[in-house]
């Protein structure tokens, strides 16, 4: 997901290393932050495939700095990523939200509402953190307070997200006709 912030964030405009790690932080660093022991080797990665061009200005009153920018290469990478996210990007709310936050790079609605339709399929899955005998423990039955509260907050989430996906993906196919 590291790789797909980089590239989405990129494709808005170029950035110099902390800017980038600032918007990164941001969409998700309180959830999984990002440090630079892993920011930068990540950075050199997509560098080294030709996916992020690099050049060095003066920094305003320190040390000059690396300003990043996406290819062409890098923009049809993002693109192809945000068309057919892995399985865990769709089931993982932190990944699916990297995702959502990108997915305006995709041109096509028809291309959008697909992505929004497998979130949406997975989140109309029956599900739960908790199971007995094979079956999902509903709120109701937790027998447990805090565990009532975990699936309570889940189901009112889940509720919520599938009712804006449905929304999101009927405006987008009435775009896509």
């Amino acid at each position: 997901m590291l790789e797909l912030s980089i590239l989405g964030f990129l494709a808005e405009e170029p950035l110099h290393g902390y800017e980038l790690k600032e918007r990164i932080k941001a969409l998700s660093g309180h959830v999984r932050p990002v440090s630079d022991g892993a920011l930068y080797p990540a950075i050199n990665r997509l560098v080294a495939a030709g996916l992020l061009d690099q050049h060095t200005e003066d920094g305003a009153s320190a040390a000059p700095r690396r300003v990043l920018s996406l290819t062409g290469k890098g923009r049809a990478e993002l693109l192809a990523r945000l068309r057919s996210p892995k399985q865990a990007e769709i089931t993982d709310q932190v990944r699916f939200n990297t995702v959502l936050a990108f997915l305006r790079h995709l041109d096509d609605p028809a291309e959008q509402a697909a992505v929004l339709r497998r979130r949406l399929d997975f989140l109309e899955t029956p599900a739960s953190f908790f199971y007995r005998a094979g079956e999902p423990v509903r709120a109701e039955r937790a027998g447990d307070l805090f565990r009532e509260g975990m699936l309570r907050v889940a189901r009112a989430t889940g509720q919520a997200e599938r009712e804006w996906l449905r929304e999101a993906v009927d405006t987008l196919s009435r775009a896509a006709s």
